[in-house]
């Protein structure tokens, strides 16, 4: 069968790691200072990254190929050294491929006298990752897991579930790819860019975050066309004249893709502006806030 995956140009490759955000399966990983395919079981071979390459390092591959085998990806993984084989192993658990990830393992321990790399320390590494971790030294995406919480201390006021709390929004529409850079309602303004969850996330998101406000919101892993983005970002800070821009994340990798479209838009502007960064947690909660 003929399948299309992602291809790397290590030469090319600088490890800038824009590419990593806008791989919406978690399939790459910067390794050893390199963009690195961890598994093309997870490659979609779409070429979401390809856009975002600033060196022309990432093209996609159309070859023959026979029903996936984890052999021969392991075989192809092995020249890239331990780091990038964990991530593999890491990745196969973290999605729940266990055939594979036994596979791979095994082929591992078979050939273990042959491999530039203690096996043993491999498989320590994986094994010891949890699958739950909130963190993305794994290689997945703690942002597409599942989370169940309770939300503490909930105390609202007697009126609060009957009474209607007023929006702070001033402007429509407020989705990137729909907001015209050049109207009234960007001219001169305090611009907050949002990732798309953070208002589900803070409670009084209106009340403390967006008043005085305008709003743009976007989501850095689902969204296409980011070089859209980029180019309306450069125009409110150069036409529209936005007197700051404070970017609201959430705490998981792949929000760190709205901090990279600002940093790339603010390299191409002719003005300056203050920028604040500020990041939700899942939960709810301000866990930083920063000038930038």
């Amino acid at each position: 069968m003929i399948r299309e995956i992602v291809n790397i140009d290590e030469e090319k490759c600088n490890g800038c790691g824009v590419c990593i955000p806008n791989c919406h399966e978690g399939a790459l990983q910067i390794i050893d200072g390199k963009a690195r395919l961890i598994s093309e079981l997870m490659c979609d071979g779409l070429g979401a990254c390809l856009g975002h390459c600033p060196e022309g390092a990432i093209t996609i591959e159309k070859r023959e190929a026979d029903e996936y085998d984890e052999v021969l990806v392991v075989q192809k993984i092995i020249p890239k050294g331990k780091n990038t084989m964990v991530a593999h192993l890491k990745h196969l658990k973290e999605h729940g491929e266990t055939a594979f990830l036994k596979q791979a393992v095994g082929y591992l321990k078979l050939h273990a006298s042959e491999i530039p790399f203690s096996v043993e320390e491999v498989i320590a590494e994986v094994h010891a990752t949890k699958v739950e971790s909130s963190g993305c030294a794994s290689g997945g995406c703690p942002g597409s897991q599942e989370v169940s919480f309770a939300p503490k201390n909930l105390r609202f006021a007697p009126a609060a579930s009957t009474a209607e709390i007023p929006s702070a929004l001033r402007q429509w529409p407020v989705q990137m790819h729909l907001i015209n850079p050049a109207g009234s309602a960007f001219q001169g303004t305090d611009l907050l860019l949002a990732a798309d969850c953070v208002a589900f996330s803070l409670g009084n998101f209106h009340s403390k975050h967006l008043v005085g406000k305008s709003l743009v919101i976007a989501c850095p892993k689902l969204d296409q066309g980011k070089e859209i983005y980029v180019e309306k970002i450069r125009r409110l800070i150069d036409e529209a004249k936005v007197n700051t821009i404070t970017i609201m994340m959430m705490e998981v990798p792949c929000c760190g893709g709205l901090s990279q479209l600002v940093q790339m838009a603010a390299a191409q502007a002719s003005r300056k502006v203050p920028v604040k960064e500020i990041i939700v947690s899942i939960k709810g909660e301000i866990l930083e806030e920063n000038w930038v």
